[in-house]
């Protein structure tokens, strides 16, 4: 394999869970070495801590595979001087410095933007925070569901009905996206450097990342607008805009934003040619003003017709659709692996033959193949001797607890 674009680059993942993890795994993709940095004893928790109903549940550390794979492993004890003074020795001669510790363990650690920056006016020091890195709640803690799914908004606006409770995410669905905001930010910081031979701060938010998402529903009431709760499926605004079951029970989304012309087409495949017989479908407008009766009408076309009859159907028309998956049918998705979204791998340590891949591709560049995330400390001597540490140094170091 050739060399990768980061070859060269050398990263320090300080940080813990995913959202800023993930960043260095991308980095890793495309060439960097990045050095995984955890606590001596236990490590990251993201190693014990996602096990469990909701979670997924496998024979194989999926969840720390697919996170931090083609990592190196170092294990420090940063309350101590001593580990301290083994990663800032680190921070000399890196690229990167990745870190989402809350502000308080960042300050009592001694790995605050301002402890860091002086050691290498090169490196860049790339933060994850729950909240924002200013503001009165910058030092609250927070998750995904809390920080991202929680307070931009989502939870409440995508549920199946204004009555129902919150939505609740799954695990990592925001920190993945966070992690992509990151490596941007980690890019046009490198970028930067180029251009200045500076270092400096790049950093995101579960809160921002967000409010990112749900930009346009926060926007319209930022203008003076309004987001209403989506109705129920039976009461959608839109029939053609739609959930719809076929007869061996599997979902469909049907979404005719554009192309509103075509409906007749539509009505023809599905069987039903008479709908447009009746004058309250005869047009777009009538079409939104009968929605709830239009949305009996097809479900009753969508139900007379199997899965494969529906995909059939509606990709011969040329319709654009969604096919509500579960989960065991992307194993078996063949775009899933044609596209990019899962790749092959060959560690049997990953426990699995495809590892879902980091979504950005970059022409004539081939990632790096997936190597199983380091064990604990796995690297810890490797690495301080590329460090300069002899020997005795490294013996003295394990005797004082500064590293695993």
């Amino acid at each position: 394999m050739g060399v990768g674009i980061l070859d060269g680059i050398k990263v320090l993942d300080v940080a813990s869970f995913i959202a800023a993890p993930a960043a260095g795994t991308v980095m890793a993709d495309f060439g960097a070495e990045v050095i995984k940095v955890e606590p001596i004893g236990t490590g990251d928790p993201l190693r014990y801590s996602l096990r469990g109903p909701g979670y997924g549940q496998s024979p194989a550390h999926h969840e720390w595979f697919v996170d931090n794979r083609n990592k190196k492993g170092i294990a420090l004890n940063l309350k101590t001087e001593e580990g301290r003074a083994v990663l800032y020795r680190l921070c000399v001669g890196a690229d990167v410095f990745i870190t989402n510790m809350p502000f308080g363990p960042r300050e009592r650690l001694g790995i605050r933007y301002e402890d860091i920056a002086p050691l290498n006016e090169r490196l860049i020091y790339a933060s994850v925070s729950a909240y924002g890195e200013t503001g009165p709640e910058s030092d609250r803690t927070g998750f995904d569901s809390t920080a991202l799914w929680a307070r931009s908004g989502m939870m409440d606006l995508i549920k199946p009905s204004p009555e129902s409770p919150p939505a609740r995410s799954l695990p990592g669905m925001g920190d993945h996206p966070t992690a992509v905001s990151l490596f941007g930010g980690i890019m046009l910081a490198l970028y930067r450097r180029t251009m200045t031979g500076k270092g400096g701060m790049a950093s995101t938010s579960l809160m921002a990342n967000g409010a990112w998402g749900n930009a346009l529903s926060i926007q319209a009431v930022l203008s003076g607008g309004e987001v209403a709760h989506r109705p129920a499926r039976e009461n959608a605004m839109s029939a053609v805009n739609n959930f719809y079951q076929s007869k061996d029970g599997r979902w469909f989304h049907l979404i005719m934003i554009t192309g509103q012309a075509r409906f007749p087409e539509l009505a023809a495949i599905l069987g039903r040619p008479e709908i447009n017989d009746d004058p309250r479908f005869a047009t777009a407008e009538s079409r939104t003003d009968n929605a709830k009766a239009l949305i009996v009408e097809l479900d009753v076309a969508f139900g007379r017709l199997t899965a494969e009859e529906v995909r059939a159907k509606l990709n011969e028309g040329g319709f654009t659709f969604g096919e509500t998956h579960p989960i065991t049918d992307v194993l078996n998705d063949e775009q899933m692996l044609a596209g990019g979204a899962l790749r092959t791998n060959s560690d049997p340590r990953g426990g699995a033959d495809l590892v879902v891949d980091t979504p950005i591709f970059i022409d004539g560049v081939e990632k790096a193949e997936p190597v199983m995330a380091p064990a604990l400390g796995q690297h810890t001597e490797e690495i301080l001797r590329e460090a300069g540490y002899d020997q005795a140094e490294i013996a003295r170091l394990k005797a004082e607890d500064a590293i695993g």
